[in-house]
C-alpha cells in the first residue's frame, strides 16, 4: 500500500509544540530559526512558551503548526526518508494543505510562513468578532447536516457546511444566529452532539470573500512550483500538480468547504491508505480510522515518534 503524508490543520496547536524536536535535531531548529527570520518574530518563543492565549491567534497559530510539520518532513530527509520518495501523495487540512504544498517542494518555506500570516490576519479582518461563529455537528451524515445549515440560514444570515472532516463529524460555520439555528436544530435531528466551537471568525463559508480577495492578491506574487508529489486539494478532493491550479485553488479554499472525508476516501480508493501525520498532535491520524476501514495511519509529532518510524521504514 502506497503511503499519503497528511498535514494538520487549525486546533492541533499547543503550548510547548515543538520544542523537543528543536532541542534534539539541529534541523529542525533551523526550520524554526528560518519561520521566525521570514514573520520578523520570535514565534518559536511563543509556540514553546505561550501564552496560549495568543498561540491560538489565526495569525500565529496558522505558521506555527506549519513549521512543526516542516520540522517533522526536515528530520525525516536528514535520516533518509525523502519525502518525494516515500509519499505518493500529500493533503493538509485547511491551513495544512500549506505545509503539504511546502513539504512537496512547491512552496519556499519562507514565503509558505508569511502567506499564512497574513491568511491569518486577513481571516479575521473578514468578520467582525462576535459576528460570526462555527459548530461541530456530531452523528448526523454530511447530507443531514447540508439540510440543517440551509434550513438555519435565514434572510441574509448564512449557514453552511464548513468541514465534512469524517464520518458523523461535520462543521457549520456563518452569522452567530445561524449557527445557533443549526446547533438547535441539529439536535432535533438526533445529533450525539452539537456545539459552537471556540474559534474567532466563520472560516470556509461566503463571509470569507474579503479574506480571499486578500489572499488571491498575495498569491499572485508568490512563486509556486510544481510539487514533487501530487497534492490533493481540499476544494475538490482530487490530486492537482499544475501550479496555476494550485494558486486558484487556494484562492478558493478561503470560502469552500474542506472535504476532508472525501481526500481521504480517494486516498483508500487508489491504495494509498497508509497515512503518515506529520505535524503537532494525531488530530488527522485520529479521524483516518473513522473515515474508512482501509485507511492505518500514525502520527509523527516528537522525536521518539520520528525514531520509531525510521527503525520501522529501514528497508522498505
Amino acid at each position: 500500500m502506497k503511503r499519503g503524508f497528511v498535514f494538520p490543520g487549525q486546533g492541533s496547536q499547543a503550548v510547548g509544540m515543538g520544542r523537543a524536536l528543536a532541542e534534539e535535531f539541529g534541523e529542525a531548529r533551523a526550520v524554526f530559526a528560518a519561520v521566525d527570520d521570514a514573520l520578523d518574530q520570535k514565534l518559536s518563543q511563543l509556540m514553546w512558551d505561550g501564552p496560549e492565549s495568543e498561540l491560538t491567534l489565526t495569525e500565529n497559530a496558522q505558521p506555527a503548526l506549519m513549521a512543526v510539520s516542516m520540522a517533522v518532513v526536515t528530520v525525516l530527509a536528514e535520516n533518509g526518508v525523502k519525502l518525494s520518495e516515500n509519499a505518493a501523495y500529500v493533503a493538509g487540512h485547511s491551513l495544512g494543505e500549506y505545509s503539504a504544498l511546502t513539504a512537496s517542494g512547491a512552496l519556499e518555506l519562507e514565503d509558505a510562513a508569511r502567506l499564512l500570516k497574513l491568511r491569518g490576519q486577513a481571516m479575521q479582518r473578514a468578520v467582525p468578532v462576535g459576528v460570526g461563529a462555527m459548530a461541530a455537528l456530531l452523528g448526523l451524515d454530511f447530507e443531514a447536516v447540508v439540510e440543517v445549515a440551509e434550513e438555519a440560514g435565514q434572510g441574509e444570515e448564512i449557514c453552511a457546511a464548513a468541514n465534512d472532516n469524517a464520518v458523523g463529524q461535520v462543521v457549520v460555520s456563518g452569522h452567530v444566529a445561524a449557527v445557533a439555528r443549526a446547533i438547535d436544530l441539529a439536535k432535533e435531528r438526533g445529533a450525539k452532539r452539537a456545539m459552537e466551537l471556540p474559534v474567532s471568525a466563520p472560516f470556509h463559508c461566503s463571509l470569507m470573500q474579503p479574506a480571499a480577495d486578500e489572499m488571491q492578491a498575495a498569491l499572485a506574487e508568490t512563486k509556486i512550483s510544481a510539487p514533487a508529489v501530487p497534492v490533493i486539494a481540499n476544494v475538490c478532493a482530487v490530486p492537482v500538480s499544475d501550479p496555476e491550479e494550485i494558486r486558484q485553488l487556494l484562492v478558493e479554499q478561503i470560502t469552500a468547504r474542506v472535504r476532508w472525508r472525501e481526500s481521504m476516501i480517494w486516498l483508500a480508493d487508489n491504495d494509498a491508505g497508509n497515512l503518515v501525520e506529520l505535524g503537532n498532535g494525531k488530530v488527522l491520524a485520529t479521524m483516518a480510522r473513522r473515515i474508512d476501514p482501509r485507511l492505518a495511519a500514525t502520527a509523527l509529532s516528537t522525536p521518539d515518534d520520528i525514531r520509531t518510524y525510521l527503525e520501522e521504514t529501514q528497508g522498505d
